[in-house]
């Protein structure tokens, strides 16, 4: 059931629409029931058939799915070719399905995919701030100012990494791709950027590991081996410095709002999650400076 207030803001309806669009084609929860208007519960609510599996090994504690969480080397190389392959399909995806007519099409222009993302994170940014932190209006004002061209619109799932799909731990078979609520029509490499995130990946002999799995050069190398699709470094940096953006307005601007008006389940969680966004505000600081480099 949808909250009162969260940390991302969704639509049952057009989750579920997704979810049925990619039934079949990648490992997904099936929707067993809506109501997209909140008639029965006073708020949008779904139920979804079960799905066996996990998110992360069960020898990793009690952590937060996808927050330092660790796949040794067989249980990554099992995993590893699966999360390619998912995030290959869901690109693939046809936009003209009669299910994804829900979704809005930044096509515009070329820019319009990325003004769009800038513009909503932004806006909640400005509606949310509990306290100010100047690096973010810089980061507004680089993005505006360097606005990637989209030379091909997919779907985007929104928020693909490890700690978001369900795997069964003995054979390492992906069970469910999970957490659709971000997803919407835009630019490749907006996926991209995020699964490259560091808190979202492991280090191993000091390698950094993207999503726990692959080092950032094999992770985009396979994306393009399976795609066939060009990733360019600028637009990935672009999408890289919005990811860490993003993450800063969930933890510190609409997550801190969200637990101190007590509008969501989670309110806790949200604000044990807070200091993780001045990690994000140093990758944030640390991904600028890269941009602005001469």
């Amino acid at each position: 059931m949808e909250p009162i207030q969260s940390i991302s803001e969704s639509d049952r309806g057009r989750e579920a629409d997704l979810l049925n669009a990619v039934r079949g084609i990648i490992p997904a929860p099936e929707p067993a029931w809506l109501d997209a208007e909140g008639t029965f519960f006073g708020q949008p609510a779904a139920i979804m058939h079960f799905v066996a599996g996990v998110t992360k090994p069960s020898d990793n504690g009690n952590t937060v799915t996808g927050l330092g969480t660790y796949l040794g080397p067989d249980l990554r190389g099992r995993i590893a070719p699966q999360f390619i392959r998912n995030l290959a399909a869901i690109h693939a995806l046809d936009l003209a399905d009669p299910n994804l007519a829900s979704f809005q099409r930044p096509d515009a222009d070329p820019w319009q995919a990325a003004r769009w993302q800038v513009n909503w994170w932004a806006r909640l940014h400005h509606e949310d701030v509990i306290q100010a932190h100047p690096v973010l209006t810089l980061a507004e004002e680089w993005m505006y100012a360097n606005l990637p061209a989209a030379t091909d619109l997919v779907m985007v799932h929104g928020d693909y990494r490890t700690g978001n799909y369900l795997f069964d731990e003995d054979s390492g078979e992906i069970t469910a791709m999970l957490d659709w609520e971000l997803a919407h029509i835009g630019d490749p490499h907006e996926d991209l950027a995020w699964t490259l995130q560091r808190i979202f990946g492991s280090s191993e002999n000091g390698v950094h590991l993207a999503s726990a799995m692959l080092t950032r050069e094999d992770f985009i190398a396979a994306y393009i081996a399976q795609t066939g699709r060009s990733v360019n470094p600028r637009s990935l940096h672009f999408y890289e410095i919005l990811s860490a953006y993003k993450c800063v307005v969930m933890t510190l601007a609409t997550g801190m709002k969200t637990a101190r008006d007590r509008h969501n389940h989670q309110d806790v969680l949200l604000t044990w999650l807070a200091p993780a966004g001045y990690i994000f505000v140093s990758e944030l600081c640390r991904l600028l400076d890269e941009a602005t480099a001469p």
